[in-house]
């Protein structure tokens, strides 16, 4: 049987020196949460926000079998037995994937530079921080309602995100919001829309944001679903990390 968990203390050992802000803001009790299959002593667990679900401990059939309240997950697995019991519970209907770790690195960022990119905002576009308004406009436009999405309302966004967007004759083509928000940082989620791409928009929301976030004392952590995300933070100032195996899983389907 699974359990939510409420001493988060008693996980964090299971979790330790993963560096993935999205367990952070998870154990920290900040979103997200914790499901074990033993509220005494776990030794297995899963950390779940949005779309994430990283498992670790010993593996357990049961975490890697729990619904998610979407349709749809993404299972992280800490290590190659996690990563086994995914396919021997899902086979083919968990499809790989490869996501880019990027380096948590406090004293890499060019603040003159990226100042420089910010000041580049083309004519005819207006770069503005995320307000209540722009908050609810955000989250009734499907492209860009991940920027908020994994917050209750605006008063949880401003305690624990921040956020960039950009505006072209009053509506939003492209931006750099926090995904999620932990104890001294966020995590950037950053997109343009379609038709407003390869126009260096993104790198201009980013480098804005993660000038914001270094002004609050905030780290603006990155991680990367492509080779392009990777390309961008690189230009912004960050190192790649490693490579790191994901599987979606539809869950939505019934599995044997």
């Amino acid at each position: 049987m699974v359990f939510e968990l409420n001493q988060l203390e008693k996980a964090a050992s299971l979790f330790e020196g993963w560096q993935e802000t999205l367990i952070w803001s998870c154990l920290q009790g900040v979103m997200g949460k914790v499901y074990v299959t033993s509220l005494e002593l776990p030794v297995s667990a899963a950390a779940v926000l949005g779309d994430f679900c990283f498992l670790a401990g010993k593996p357990d059939r049961e975490l890697v079998l729990r619904k998610p309240e979407k349709g749809w997950t993404l299972l992280i697995p800490q290590n190659d037995e996690w990563a086994r019991l995914i396919l021997e519970c899902y086979g083919e209907k968990a499809k790989k994937l490869v996501r880019y770790a990027i380096k948590k690195e406090r004293d890499v960022f060019d603040k003159e530079k990226l100042k420089a990119v910010v000041a580049g905002l083309p004519d005819g576009y207006a770069l503005k921080m995320m307000d209540k308004v722009l908050f609810s406009k955000c989250r009734e436009i499907e492209w860009c309602r991940d920027w908020v999405l994994q917050y209750e309302d605006y008063e949880m966004y401003r305690k624990w995100g921040l956020g960039v967007v950009m505006e072209k004759d009053g509506e939003i083509v492209s931006g750099a919001s926090s995904y999620s928000g932990y104890v001294g940082g966020i995590e950037i989620e950053i997109d343009t829309r379609e038709d407003y791409r390869r126009r260096g928009l993104a790198y201009i929301c980013g480098a804005k944001l993660i000038l914001e976030c270094l002004e609050r004392g905030w780290y603006p952590s990155w991680d990367a679903q492509n080779k392009w995300s990777v390309a961008l933070a690189e230009k912004l100032g960050y190192h790649f990390d490693h490579e790191y195996v994901t599987y979606v899983v539809d869950c939505t389907k019934k599995y044997d």
